[in-house]
Order: structure tokens, then C-alpha cells, then sequence
């Protein structure tokens, strides 16, 4: 079987956005993972900030040939962890070759933006 994905990720612009005003349109960012393989892959996220120790080890398992959105704006992995709103980064690990992409809605302004990028692969 051929490995599709990397080992780790990072996502170095993380900037979580207030949820904004809309109900029906909330702010937030959100790591996707696709685990193309035959096997489980045991996931960990380490996340960084600019002003506080980071916070490492964060686990979870992603089924085999399944993908799931972890919305960073609410509690994720095992631990449930909630990131807090404003700057960070993360750094996402697997047994596995995965593919992951990062994205965010900000809708702070009228004119909302979306984005979505790759991470950073070693």
C-alpha cells in the first residue's frame, strides 16, 4: 500500500477569531485530518502561544481511511481542550502518515474572510 501524508505538521498562524455577532456564521479555525491508511492513526497536538508555557501531548485516534474536523474554537482530542482566542500555533504528530489543512472564518467584519492552507511538513 502506498503511504499518503506526512508524519507531522505544522501550523504556524494560528490566530483564533472571536465567534462575531451572527449566530448562524461563527467565527472560529479548525484542523482537518485525513487518515488515508489501512490502520488507526494515533494522533498528538502540541499547541504554542507567545505568552504562556505551551500545552503538549493533546491525543486522539482517527479511525482508519476517516477524516475529521477538529474545531479549535471548542473543546478537542481526549482532553477536551478549548484553545484560547488569540495567537498560536500548532504542531500536529502521527504514527501514520496523515494529510492536514488549516482553516479559518473571520467574521469580525461585514466583509468576512475564509482561508484554508497546508501546514508545514518535516
Amino acid at each position: 500500500m502506498t503511504q499518503n501524508g506526512q508524519l507531522n505538521w505544522v501550523f504556524a498562524d494560528g490566530n483564533l477569531p472571536p465567534h462575531g455577532e451572527n449566530p448562524d456564521l461563527q467565527g472560529h479555525e479548525a484542523i482537518i485530518v485525513t487518515n488515508l491508511n489501512e490502520t488507526p492513526a494515533r494522533l498528538s497536538f502540541d499547541i504554542y502561544f507567545s505568552d504562556r508555557e505551551p500545552v503538549k501531548g493533546l491525543t486522539y485516534t482517527l479511525g482508519a481511511e476517516r477524516v475529521n474536523r477538529f474545531r479549535l474554537d471548542k473543546p478537542f482530542c481526549d482532553q477536551g481542550y478549548k484553545i484560547p482566542y488569540g495567537q498560536y500555533s500548532l504542531v500536529l504528530h502521527s504514527d501514520v502518515p496523515v494529510v492536514a489543512s488549516f482553516e479559518r472564518l473571520d467574521v469580525r467584519q461585514s466583509n468576512m474572510a475564509y482561508i484554508t492552507v497546508q501546514g508545514y511538513t518535516y
